[in-house]
C-alpha cells in the first residue's frame, strides 16, 4: 500500500480526523499521563471486557452451582459460546475453534495428538527463532517418546537472527519429519511467514503442520478456510486484550475430529454421557473434544466483552489501520531518528510485517526504562530490540508522533546514559 506521509504534529492530528476507528479508543481503560505501546505484550483492558467479567461474578454470587444449568447451559458450555466469537478471526468453523488452556499447554496437546514418531519418521522440525516455551514443549515430547532431543527436533537456523528463510524450511521438509511447529509472526523482528504455502509444502509431504498464533491473532487477517493447517494455538491477552493469563485458543482442522486427544480429559467428554462419569472416555469429535478440564470462566469472561468489539469492526479493517500506524512510525524513524542509531528491523512490505515494529539500538534496553520513565510503555527483547505497537484499537498517529519525538529526545540528549545496562524489570 501506498502512504504519503508528512512530518509535523498538524499532520498526525490530520490522521485521526480521518480514522474511521477513533471512536473505539473510549472503549479501552487509557491514562491521560500514559502512551501506551505495549499491546502485543498485554492488552489494554475494555469496557466490554470488565462489564462481561463483572456479570460472571455476579452471576456467581447468584446462582452458585445453578451457574452450570442457566441461560440453557451457556456457562457450562462457554467455550463453544466463545469459539463463535472467535472462529471469524482465524476463519475457521466455529466447531474448529476451542477456548481452553494456555498457549503451552496446547501445544502439548497438539503434538501429544499429532505426534506418532515411527522408526523412519520420527523428527519434529522447529525453527530457531520461535518463542521458547513452544520449544520446551517440543522437547519435552520429544523426551516423553523416549527420544533424545538432539536426535528428534530437527531445527531450521536464521541465516541472521532476525529472519527465517521459508526455502529452508521446506527443503527441510524430509521424510524423517513426523510433525512442524511454526510461528505466524516472529515475536521480535514481526516477520510473517507464509502459512499457506508452508501447509501446502507439508502436506504433499504427508507431514502434520501447526502455527502458534500468538502474534498474529487479532493483529493480521487469518484464512483457516484456505490455508488448511492441521491445528493452531494462541493467546489472547495481547492483540486481544482478554486480560493477563487469560485463557487461550486452540485450533483443530476437521479432518482430524475422528483422532483421540494425546491428553483426554472430562470436559472433551460428549455432553450426552460426560455426567454418566464413565471409565472410558467418549470423545465429543469437534474441536471441543480435545478440552482437559473445568473452564476457567472468570479467565474467558472479558474475551466474551472484548471479542463483539472485533467482530463488530471486522478484522479487514483492523489490519488496515494496523499497517498505516506501523508505516507511519516508520516513515518517521526514518525521518528523525536514524541519526541518532536507531534503525527498523521489521519487514518493510504490508504483507510481511506484523503488528508491531522492531526498533533496534544499541542501548535498546536503557532507551526501554526511559521510555517508561517518560511516560510511553514499550517492551524490550534480548539483545538490542525496543518492541513498539500501535494498537489499531486504542492507538493514535499523534501517539505514534509523540513517541518518536521522545524517542529523539532520549538519544539527543543521551538521557539513557542515566540508566544501568543491567536489567531488572519484566519489559
Amino acid at each position: 500500500m501506498e502512504y504519503n506521509f508528512k512530518d509535523g504534529l498538524d499532520f498526525a492530528k490530520e490522521l485521526d480526523e480521518k480514522d474511521d476507528l477513533k471512536e473505539y479508543r473510549n472503549h479501552f481503560y487509557l491514562k491521560e499521563d500514559e502512551i501506551y505501546m505495549d499491546g502485543n505484550s498485554l492488552g489494554l483492558a475494555s469496557k466490554e471486557g470488565e462489564k462481561s467479567l463483572l456479570k460472571m461474578l455476579d452471576i456467581w454470587k447468584e446462582e452458585a452451582i445453578k451457574i452450570w444449568n442457566i441461560e440453557n447451559g451457556k456457562y457450562h458450555q462457554y467455550s463453544k459460546h466463545i469459539a463463535k466469537k472467535m472462529a471469524p478471526l482465524v476463519g475457521a468453523n466455529e466447531n474448529e475453534v476451542v477456548i481452553t488452556g494456555s498457549t503451552t499447554s496446547n501445544i502439548h496437546q497438539a503434538i501429544s495428538t499429532f505426534y506418532k514418531p515411527t522408526k523412519e519418521r520420527y523428527k519434529i522440525l522447529v525453527d530457531d527463532l520461535n518463542f521458547a516455551s513452544d520449544r520446551y514443549a517440543v522437547d519435552s515430547q520429544i523426551r516423553i517418546h523416549g527420544l533424545k532431543v538432539e536426535d528428534a527436533v530437527k531445527v531450521v537456523k536464521s541465516d541472521d537472527g532476525k529472519y527465517i528463510n521459508e526455502d529452508k524450511i521446506i527443503e527441510a521438509m524430509t521424510e524423517d519429519v513426523s510433525l512442524i511447529l511454526l510461528p505466524t509472526i516472529l515475536y521480535r523482528s514481526s516477520q510473517i511467514l507464509d502459512m499457506k504455502r508452508l501447509t501446502e509444502e507439508a502436506h504433499k509431504r504427508n507431514i502434520i503442520i501447526g502455527f502458534d498464533l500468538c502474534h498474529a491473532i487479532g493483529a493480521i487477517e487469518i484464512d483457516f478456510s484456505d490455508i488448511k493447517p492441521d491445528f493452531a494455538v494462541w493467546c489472547t491477552y495481547k492483540y486481544l486484550s482478554g486480560g493477563p493469563g487469560s485463557i487461550a485458543g486452540l485450533y483443530i482442522n476437521e479432518k482430524h475430529f475422528e483422532k483421540l486427544p494425546g491428553m483426554a480429559g472430562w470436559y472433551g467428554n460428549k455432553l450426552e454421557t460426560q455426567f454418566q462419569l464413565k471409565q472410558e472416555f467418549d470423545h465429543q469429535e469437534d474441536a471441543s473434544g480435545w478440552q482437559i478440564g473445568t473452564p476457567s470462566l472468570f479467565s474467558m469472561a472479558p474475551l466474551d466483552g472484548v471479542l463483539d468489539i472485533f467482530n463488530e469492526i471486522g478484522m479487514k479493517k483492523i489490519r488496515e489501520k494496523s499497517l498505516k500506524l506501523t508505516a507511519y512510525f516508520m516513515y518517521l524513524v526514518d525521518n528523525k531518528l536514524s541519526k541518532y542509531g536507531y534503525k527498523i528491523d521489521n519487514p518493510r512490505e504490508d504483507r510481511k510485517r506484523g503488528g508491531h515494529i522492531c526498533l533496534t539500538h544499541n542501548k535498546a534496553y536503557q532507551i526501554s526504562v526511559a521510555l517508561r520513565d517518560l511516560g510511553v510503555i514499550p517492551d524490550f527483547r534480548e539483545p538490542n530490540v525496543i518492541r513498539i505497537a500501535p494498537i489499531a484499537l486504542y492507538n493514535t498517529f499523534e501517539e505514534v508522533y509523540k513517541v518518536v519525538e521522545i524517542l529523539e529526545k532520549i538519544a539527543a540528549e543521551k538521557i539513557y546514559e542515566e540508566y544501568s545496562e543491567i536489567r531488572k524489570t519484566v519489559i
